[in-house]
């Protein structure tokens, strides 16, 4: 499973791609214009920072405005994924992106049929919203498995990117619902690498090492 960071933040960026477990990068404009930069010019910092995918996304709402923007983001780096949101343009443009060999996100994706268009017309990932279904009482882990379901069936080569993941328990979902991605912000990352056990496990064995020591110091004296 590849682990990505939804995130415009360059520190956390690095600090992630540090620890060695980060495949990739999500962003869109809301993340990047939390960070006061301008739109280009962050993403050539981030696609910089990690070598792995890095998702962009167009500003536009039409078909014109999605290819004119697509192109120029993916000519910021060989890394960038250009990212469109689902609807008749997003997936009129996949299918374009797809015929150019520019590889497509397709976010904003709510049901298994928009799934399906949008592997049909060739993008490289799709992501559905967990977090954003689940807020609506909707298990959002049951669309992931019926995507997979569905794209086992007939082959599609879209990988799952499973995004508005808001705690661990989501990645633990998604990994065992065979998820091909897992974006998420770094603080769930964090959270991850968090038990309780292991934090007292560490304290005994540091609490027990320094106790022996000291027993060694004493008998040499």
């Amino acid at each position: 499973m590849k682990f990505f960071l939804d995130t415009a933040d360059v520190e956390e960026i690095r600090e992630g791609v540090d620890l060695g477990v980060i495949d990739g990068v999500t962003t869109n404009p809301s993340l990047i214009a939390r960070q006061g930069k301008d739109y280009q010019k962050a993403l050539e910092e981030v696609c910089e920072i990690c070598k792995g995918p890095v998702s962009a996304e167009v500003l536009s709402e039409d078909f014109e405005g999605m290819l004119v923007e697509g192109r120029d983001l993916s000519n910021i780096a060989e890394n960038i994924v250009v990212k469109v949101p689902l609807g008749a343009n997003g997936i009129k443009a996949t299918r374009r992106f797809s015929e150019e060999d520019i590889p497509v996100n397709v976010t904003l994706c709510f049901s298994p049929t928009q799934a399906l268009l949008a592997a049909k017309a060739g993008a490289s990932y799709i992501s559905p919203f967990v977090g954003r279904l689940d807020d609506i009482s909707t298990p959002g882990m049951t669309l992931v498995e019926e995507i997979g379901a569905i794209y086992e069936n007939y082959g599609f080569e879209t990988e799952v990117l499973v995004a508005s993941i808001r705690g661990p328990v989501h990645v633990l979902q998604a990994a065992l619902a065979g998820a091909d991605v897992a974006t998420m912000p770094f603080a769930v990352l964090k959270q991850m690498l968090q038990h309780p056990l292991t934090d007292k496990g560490l304290k005994k064995f540091l609490s027990d090492w320094e106790a022996a020591n000291r027993n060694f110091m004493t008998e040499k004296q």
